[in-house]
């Protein structure tokens, strides 16, 4: 799969939202560029050059090469959010939640890699003004999952004793996806969604507590 069709091909999101058609095709060459190049070593020149479009008509949409990076982070902090809002938020047990919390976080690292590179790793290259905001949005992004630990460890179901540094991790791990995943590799992202769910729950503990209560049941008459 190309790096286009990565970011554009297939489903729409998190672009169907950019309008009109010429300022989404400078977002999805944006996301290309930055991902094969770097940001700093990107020029809007380059940007322009793979949305088929002059340099000038860029500026119309995108004053800056900056402010063109902060849309792409800012649509894909909220997509992140959204994905773990709706989990969290879901019905059932904390470790039904923080399974599907970080299974649907991992697909959307894999699926959407390319993307996911640029939201994630490229937050230092952004102004005082537009880091802050994003910064503002992932600690709400850790906050959704910090939720759900810190529920799981008041219900039993979870042995964490540090959830602060133990959602650091669980983010660190589904996050760090984007890096490695590739699409001719031996696994899908549902695949690899369900692998890291079943890892992030035996680092909770989870897996101990299920154990220890189907212990405690064969026991009984």
């Amino acid at each position: 799969m190309s790096t286009a069709q990565d970011t554009a091909g297939g489903e729409t999101e998190p672009w169907e939202g950019v309008t009109p058609d010429a300022a989404r095709r400078l977002l999805v060459a944006a996301v290309e560029a930055f991902a094969e190049r770097g940001y700093h070593a990107t020029t809007t020149r380059d940007i322009a050059g793979r949305a088929g479009m002059s340099p000038a008509a860029l500026y119309i949409h995108y004053k800056t090469k900056e402010e063109l990076l902060h849309r792409i982070s800012r649509i894909g902090h909220d997509r992140a959010l959204d994905i773990l809002r709706t989990a969290a938020r879901a019905e059932g047990s904390a470790t039904d939640r923080l399974a599907e919390a970080v299974s649907s976080f991992v697909r959307w690292h894999a699926g959407r890699r390319t993307t996911a590179r640029v939201v994630q790793y490229e937050l230092d290259a952004l102004g005082p003004e537009a880091r802050a905001e994003i910064l503002a949005l992932r600690r709400r992004v850790d906050g959704e999952v910090r939720g759900i630990i810190e529920e799981g460890v008041a219900s039993g179901e979870f042995d964490v004793i540090d959830v602060h540094g133990t959602t650091l991790a669980v983010l660190s791990l589904c996050i760090d996806v984007a890096r490695w995943f590739n699409v001719d590799g031996p696994r899908t992202p549902d695949e690899v969604g369900a692998l890291y769910a079943d890892l992030v729950l035996r680092m909770v503990g989870a897996a101990n507590q299920a154990n220890q209560g189907l212990s405690l049941g064969s026991g009984r008459p």
